[in-house]
């Protein structure tokens, strides 16, 4: 296992336990519902405890939640990435032990519900966020948000999430009552908002080199598999001529590309500018193949 190898699986596991505090500690001691399958694992042992005899802990949540995404596992074997699933199913694990073995605090650490779920969103957005950012994801809306961010532009995993999430927010106030759907909904909301700023593969950056070396364009193609176009231009100040390119590459890939740049003229001249909306052949890369 390399270094690379070892710090995106400790980020991965860093960003699982996050979420699983943020759950514990500050959504489920106010009576409150995650959404995705977090969601649904909520509200099936509720469901289970007001219709039974049964007293399920909250702390089965974790379990519920794995067998939930068993299938999702196999689909993203199949149809995603080996290297995705596997730092995936180390999050799910991760996050199945921390949901199970933290506990749930009999008395919420903040008495505001809405500071609760402020601070529990960006706890746990950030951590699925890390997860997202380094190759892997905490399972069930992340895999599928994934999923669909690769096969239709404009998507995103916490757009998915927020989507999904409606029917069992829906549920949330037709079942219990509208207030805990509606903080619900708010820590949903945030929590997604939060991924989508964290997992830079969302976000496309385009980039205008000026450089004297014309090889660049050619490594770029071969190494990172981007496409460029260039033309020709000129200095006003020295009337020189100048080699000018546009890349346009995802947010997680700068540091490589301001790299292979710099390697091969160190004088070299770049514009990175954040591209809301990107049209045409761009290929978005969420996962690792």
């Amino acid at each position: 296992m390399t270094r690379s190898d070892i710090k995106k699986y400790f980020m991965v596991i860093l960003g699982a336990t996050m979420f699983s505090l943020a759950t514990n500690l500050f959504i489920v001691p106010h009576g409150l519902y995650n959404g995705g399958f977090v969601g649904v694992a909520q509200l099936v042992i509720e469901l289970i405890n007001r219709f039974t005899s049964l007293n399920l802990s909250n702390n089965l949540v974790g379990m519920v939640n794995f067998i939930i995404n068993i299938p999702i596992f196999i689909f993203t074997y199949r149809l995603i990435s080996k290297k995705f699933f596997f730092a995936s199913l180390v999050g799910m694990l991760v996050i199945t032990a921390t949901l199970s073995l933290i506990p749930v605090s009999s008395a919420p650490i903040l008495e505001d519900t809405l500071a609760s779920c402020v601070i529990g969103a960006i706890l746990g957005g950030l951590g699925i966020g890390l997860a997202l950012q380094y190759g892997g994801s905490g399972g069930g809306m992340d895999i599928l948000g994934v999923y669909a961010a690769l096969k239709w532009k404009g998507f995103s995993v916490g757009k998915l999430q927020l989507f999904i999430n409606v029917v069992i927010y829906c549920l949330c106030a037709i079942l219990f009552d509208i207030s805990t759907a509606i903080y619900s909904i708010i820590f949903q909301f945030l929590f997604s908002m939060v991924i989508d700023k964290i997992h830079y593969q969302n976000i496309e950056i385009n980039a205008m080199v000026f450089t004297k070396n014309a090889d660049i364009k050619h490594h770029i193609n071969s190494e990172m598999g981007r496409g460029v176009t260039f033309w020709q231009g000129f200095g006003a100040y020295t009337n020189q001529e100048t080699e000018v390119f546009v890349v346009v590459i995802s947010k997680l890939e700068v540091h490589r590309l301001e790299k292979l740049i710099r390697d091969l003229d160190s004088k070299a001249f770049i514009i990175f500018s954040e591209s809301y909306r990107v049209s045409g052949g761009f290929e978005k890369r969420l996962v690792e193949k």
